[in-house]
């Protein structure tokens, strides 16, 4: 039997490559006599750069001062690869939510300045094409911090500068772009990997602000300021982008990244299938099935999400997928309509709370054994 694996991070708990290992182990706990084939793979969020590295081990690891999403300074990294003035930054690695504790997850302060203050890096470096990995974020400032960071200024309705975070965004009276963009000439890419508009009902605030530490309140707040800063921005670039599938990524930093720095979307899961060799790996061996997996199954799963991504493709060389979650929210017909041959989930209601948490490494090669003994 040959099985390939391709699991992303679940999040609060392992890193793919630690899921990657506990569903090898669980494999050969079922069959012995398996060939494996294992992928590290993101949709362009949490671990982006870990996989990134992982395919390209000979970039260049440019460490920088920085600061985290509440403004504390920290030392973070991006990757640069000198051959081609190409620069690969993780927005999580200066305003990810796993840099904050729990009772530090205040979206209406957080801020993404210190991932904006990497790409200044990157430009510095002599970067002219910048791969930003979106995903994991603590903020919902709409990119405010990004674009402060390489000179675009939000004022007040008395003309005073406004710290770039959510708090600020129904607080902006003004937007004004540098004079000598330093992103003139510089080619950037959000790796995206969620299709939401900017606001609205399935938009930044709505979708993904509760999970940061809004309040029901605060979310009204934030949506509304989202839509206040995408009327500002639409008269200053002369386009509406607050609508665009995809802009609502990450707190709304896609919709900052397009509509202050002119960056393109490039689907992550798609970006991340091409680089592991993905398609190689299905077009050279009669692989018998794949197995994947992150943290959450639910309706945003087939939004960009890479089990989406993996299904889409395994199909083609009617290849079944299985899936191992952490919890899923989806009945039989939404993991059929998915296209996955079966889900396992790592929850148990009977477990006490945090179990699936604390136990994620053996519960998955635990379900990894059940999925291989069920065929």
């Amino acid at each position: 039997m040959k099985v390939l694996i391709i699991p992303d991070g679940f999040k609060d708990s392992l890193e793919a490559a630690q899921v990657a290992q506990a569903i090898k182990e669980g494999i050969y706990q079922a069959n012995e006599h398996t060939q494996i084939f294992e992928l590290l793979a993101s949709d362009g969020g949490d671990g982006f750069l870990k996989v990134i590295r992982h395919y390209k081990p000979k970039l260049e690891v440019v460490k920088t001062a920085t600061a985290d999403p509440l403004g504390r300074s920290i030392e973070a990294s991006y990757l640069y690869d000198n051959d081609t003035a190409t620069a690969y930054i993780e927005l999580a690695a200066a305003s990810g939510i796993e840099l904050l504790s729990k009772q530090e997850r205040r979206v209406m302060e957080t801020s993404t300045l210190g991932t904006g203050k990497l790409l200044d890096s990157a430009i510095a470096k002599g970067a002219k094409h910048i791969y930003v990995g979106l995903g994991g974020s603590a903020t919902n400032d709409a990119g405010m911090g990004i674009a402060q960071a390489l000179d675009w200024q939000f004022l007040d309705i008395d003309g005073k500068p406004l710290y770039p975070c959510g708090g600020s965004l129904n607080l902006v009276a003004q937007v004004i772009p540098p004079k000598d963009p330093k992103t003139k000439g510089i080619q950037i890419i959000a790796v995206n990997d969620v299709q939401n508009p900017l606001f609205g009902p399935q938009g930044a605030a709505y979708t993904y602000a509760k999970q940061k530490g809004a309040s029901p309140l605060q979310i009204e707040l934030l949506d509304s300021g989202l839509k206040h800063l995408n009327s500002l921005v639409s008269e200053v670039i002369g386009k509406d982008l607050g609508e665009v599938s995809g802009t609502g990524a990450a707190g709304g930093t896609a919709y900052g990244l397009k509509a202050f720095l002119n960056a393109a979307f490039e689907p992550g899961t798609p970006f991340m299938l091409k680089l592991s060799g993905f398609h190689e790996i299905l077009d050279t061996y009669d692989i018998d099935l794949i197995i994947t997996g992150e943290g959450s199954i639910d309706h945003q799963t087939k939004h960009g999400k890479l089990i989406s991504g993996v299904v889409q493709v395994a199909s083609s060389y009617n290849v079944p997928v299985y899936a191992i979650c952490g919890r899923c929210f989806l009945d039989q017909n939404g993991i059929a309509e998915l296209g996955l041959a079966a889900v396992e989930e790592l929850y148990r209601p009977e477990q006490p709370e945090g179990y699936s948490f604390t136990h994620a490494e053996s519960l998955v090669t635990q379900r990894a054994t059940s999925i291989i003994a069920g065929l």
